[in-house]
């Protein structure tokens, strides 16, 4: 393991150009993510967009030769602090990123925090590290949790449903889903049910949801579950008798690619669509279908993003950016064009953002994807940031 781990440290440098190991004013990046098992597609989809974003921009960021250490997190909790020690005391990293889930992110925290690691977490946002519990090593730069789901309540609220069954993986980020959608969402939930992180068979869950008679349901559930459920879902007759709603994370093309035309017609909340018309989205998209032969996820660009963050910071820090005050400064001040538009920081360091509902169709090709229907909120911040006073 540590051996193939080492290989893919060495044959990402030379793709990226980077210094040599040791070199004195080389920035190291520790990108611990999901690259095997259950939930690795997501995983891929942010390395692989961090990757590209580094090769267009030169093969460094902030124009700092940089070392880029990845390693599998193999989505366990225990496996990601390990990695996160290796990284700090072998690899001498200066930030870390890559982050799939708020679980494996809040067993990881305390030590980057101790050790004055920055934590950049590119998907991983939990409400407990948005509120009273803000932390100045942490930053997320792709939502809090609650913000995709409340943009997909918001508009079930809109659309005058007024009984909704939910279900969501009983984990932080799982938590964070229900609580965002019935912050917006102000009829009834006729059913509220939690399942077991990596659970694939609902045919349990679907039984019930159907004997509840409710007028939608909202679901969030990613990678491989999101697959099965949605896959579940329309075997069982209910995807026109009842209507599907979900956060992007639950309808992104990794999903859609396996689960096909099952999805069609679903709508879901998002920050960012494959159609989002600005330059920096329509070359990210096409390079990154010619790189790696697939459409981005929501997920890939979510990483890519995260890298042009780091570049922006970089670049404001100047010849001072080791300092991590000031390195911390320049990123809190972070203001720059992003695949999904405009992005800036809160005082909580979570995104301040617009959000979109997006619905599953399927375009002229046959290809199965999002485009936007609306746009939902406009520079939207999450509700805990009032609660941080980090900025005070």
């Amino acid at each position: 393991m540590r051996m193939k781990r080492l290989w893919a440290t060495i044959s990402l440098t030379a793709l990226l150009g980077a210094a040599a190991p040791g070199a004195a004013e080389e920035l190291r990046v520790g990108l611990l993510t999901t690259l095997s098992g259950p939930g690795s597609g997501l995983g891929t989809d942010i390395r692989d967009g961090f990757r590209l974003a580094v090769e267009h921009l030169g093969g460094s960021l902030g124009g700092v030769p940089t070392v880029i250490i990845e390693a599998d997190d193999e989505r366990k909790p225990d496996v990601a602090v390990q990695k996160t020690d290796e990284m700090i005391l072998r690899d001498r990293i200066f930030l870390m990123t890559g982050q799939v889930w708020s679980n494996l992110a809040l067993a990881m925290m305390p030590t980057l925090a101790r050790n004055r690691v920055f934590f950049i977490s590119p998907n991983a946002g939990p409400s407990i590290l948005a509120g009273k519990q803000c932390n100045p090593w942490f930053f997320n730069t792709a939502w809090q949790n609650d913000n995709n789901h409340e943009a997909t309540g918001a508009f079930v609220q809109k659309q005058g449903y007024r009984r909704v069954y939910l279900l969501a993986p009983n984990y932080p980020a799982g938590q964070d889903a229900l609580a965002g959608f019935k912050r917006f969402f102000r009829g009834e939930v006729v059913g509220e049910v939690y399942t077991p992180l990596g659970q694939l068979d609902y045919a349990a869950e679907i039984a019930k949801l159907r004997a509840a008679g409710p007028d939608a349901v909202f679901f969030f559930y990613p990678g491989g579950m999101g697959i099965n459920f949605i896959k579940q879902y329309s075997q069982a007759g209910l995807m026109d008798e009842i209507p599907l709603f979900g956060p992007a994370f639950s309808f992104s093309q990794d999903i859609l690619r396996a689960v096909g035309e099952a999805a069609l017609g679903a709508y879901n909340g998002a920050q960012w669509s494959p159609d989002l018309d600005n330059a920096i989205n329509r070359r990210f998209v096409a390079d990154f279908r010619d790189r790696y032969g697939r459409l981005p996820s929501l997920y890939a660009s979510q990483g890519y993003d995260t890298a042009l963050i780091i570049d922006a910071a970089l670049r404001a820090a100047g010849d001072d950016w080791k300092d991590k005050d000031v390195f911390r400064r320049a990123l809190e001040q972070v203001a720059i064009d992003t695949t999904r538009g405009p992005f800036r920081f809160n005082v909580n360091h979570f995104p301040i953002q617009d959000f979109y509902v997006r619905q599953v169709v399927r375009l002229e090709d046959g290809t199965i994807t999002n485009r936007v229907v609306e746009k939902i909120f406009e520079d939207h911040a999450d509700a805990y940031a009032k609660d941080c006073r980090m900025g005070s």
